[in-house]
């Protein structure tokens, strides 16, 4: 019994660090379209994204409450934050993939 809940826990975690990944995968993707098309609206973000309105509305939202992008008469546009994202997000995804493969390796199950 405590295997099976044990079991379902750490499914239903990695299944939300999959939500998660997903949906930073969906910001960093609408993030990169703002920066190549800036001003650049809903719609146009949309069609070159494949996600729903509703979908990068919340992203563009997000962006927006991080300050790494802002709303303009004409659509979404870059801050001055943007640079510093640039220079740093690569080396923190390095950082979470180094923790991931670390705890891959140092915690293997052994079956009994």
């Amino acid at each position: 019994m405590i295997r099976i809940n044990l079991f379902k826990r750490v499914v239903e975690m990695l299944d939300r660090l999959e939500n998660e990944i997903e949906m930073l995968e969906r910001h960093l993707e609408v993030l990169n379209a703002v920066v190549v098309g800036e001003p650049v609206g809903i719609s146009k973000l949309s069609e070159v994204t494949g996600h729903s309105k509703y979908k990068v509305r919340y992203s563009l939202r997000i962006l927006e409450q991080e300050g790494l992008i802002k709303p303009s008469p004409y659509g979404a546009i870059t801050s001055a934050k943007i640079s510093e994202f640039v220079q740093n997000y690569e080396h923190l995804l390095d950082q979470f993939l180094k923790k991931l493969s670390e705890v891959k390796a140092n915690y293997r199950i052994e079956r009994d």
